[in-house]
């Protein structure tokens, strides 16, 4: 039974608590690319065939790291290098090094099929704070028709490798039309490998590359989308804690802490442009990855001005009042990325969400009384 919940470090919450008080930028997103050697439907990045283009427009390895410098003169702390598939660039390790001898802690995200031979090597000899290997499948075969190549046992034996070096490792499943019936085989690799485990059903309109289609994407219908999450909450949970996350679903209210920690239900409430940023390939500022706006552009204001503003505009937004007042916001997703781009407004109800909230909460009771029934409760 997979149970393994990891929660934020202490020093983080600390950290980040301070840095919302101080106005700092505690951590950094630095999207290094748009190209990938994977091609999946749901990307919010990859421009596929654009791919040659977009690497004539990405930022220079001097530009990453002169922005990452400035960043961490303001505050910065932690930093995640993703993409895209941030190996593909040649020149990854020189941003990486660069940014690990400013004594910033150093995150990455991959798709897990590039973490060999010298990068391996190059890795062990200098470890990153954490690798997040997005795993798409259970098998070849769901890899070949989700990403286009069969490399699931290639990546499963990459992550052995971090594993087996020492490299702290956890794993980012996203569940998509493609790949819906992996979902208990891909607990089944986690709990093999001994990694944490992230699943997420609910999918963003990629608004960034399909031409700013709100509320489109290549994702399960809110109802499927539930399942997956209720299907994720049954293997993972023992009989005792799903029977208290039943429980408090039912009342309304979740004990289960977030992954983006919310301090407020009527402007952005997470840490996006409070004490959070995104660096797109390139180079534009905005508070979350999934977000067009607000944006700002530090290569022309400098990092410290462009932070600045983009604090100043992101503490203008206000979300749905709806949503404010709405009985299930302790157990939904709604967030001020969720809004925009599911509506391309933030103060629009998410329709998708609302629909994916009383999907999970009636399928989670069922899923309870079915437990009950098993155990002869």
């Amino acid at each position: 039974m997979l149970n393994r919940k990891q929660t934020e470090p202490q020093l983080s919450k600390y950290l980040h608590a301070k840095g919302r008080a101080l106005g700092l930028p505690i951590a950094g997103n630095f999207e290094l690319t748009a190209r990938c050697n994977f091609d999946c439907p749901m990307c919010y990045v990859h421009l596929k065939s654009e791919d040659v283009e977009a690497a004539g427009r990405e930022l220079s390895a001097e530009q990453w790291i002169s922005i990452a410098r400035e960043a961490k003169d303001e505050g910065m702390v932690f930093a995640l290098l993703t993409g895209g598939e941030p190996f593909v660039r040649s020149d990854f390790f020189e941003i990486y090094h660069a940014m690990k001898q400013m004594g910033i802690m150093v995150s990455i995200n991959s798709n897990g099929s590039m973490l060999k031979g010298e990068v391996l090597r190059r890795l062990i000899d200098d470890p990153p704070f954490r690798v997040n290997v997005s795993l798409y499948g259970g098998s070849n075969e769901t890899y070949r028709r989700m990403c286009g190549r069969a490399a699931f046992d290639d990546v499963i034996e990459n992550i052995a490798a971090l594993k087996n070096a020492g490299i702290d490792v956890r794993l980012n499943v996203s569940v998509t039309p493609y790949n819906e019936g992996d979902v208990e085989d891909i607990c089944a690799c986690a709990e093999k490998l001994g990694v944490h485990m992230k699943l997420a059903s609910y999918m963003y309109p990629s608004v960034r590359v399909n031409g700013g289609k709100y509320g489109y994407g290549d994702r399960l219908s809110p109802e499927k989308a539930a399942a997956a999450s209720v299907r994720w909450d049954v293997l993972r949970f023992d009989d005792e804690t799903f029977s208290k996350r039943a429980e408090a679903m039912a009342e309304l209210r979740l004990t289960e802490e977030p992954e983006c920690p919310v301090d407020s239900d009527e402007g952005v409430g997470c840490r996006a442009g409070s004490t959070s940023f995104w660096m797109t390939w390139d180079g534009r500022m905005v508070p979350c990855g999934m977000m067009t706006f607000p944006v700002v552009h530090p290569l022309e204001l400098g990092f410290k001005a462009a932070w600045q503003e983009l604090r100043r505009a992101t503490s203008e937004i206000r979300l749905p009042p709806k949503c404010k007042t709405c009985p299930k916001r302790s157990v939904c997703a709604m967030c001020a990325a969720v809004c925009v781009t599911e509506t391309g407004e933030f103060g629009k109800v998410p329709e998708y969400v609302c629909r994916m909230t009383d999907a999970v909460i009636s399928q989670t009771k069922a899923a309870y009384e079915e437990r009950k029934s098993e155990n002869g409760n």
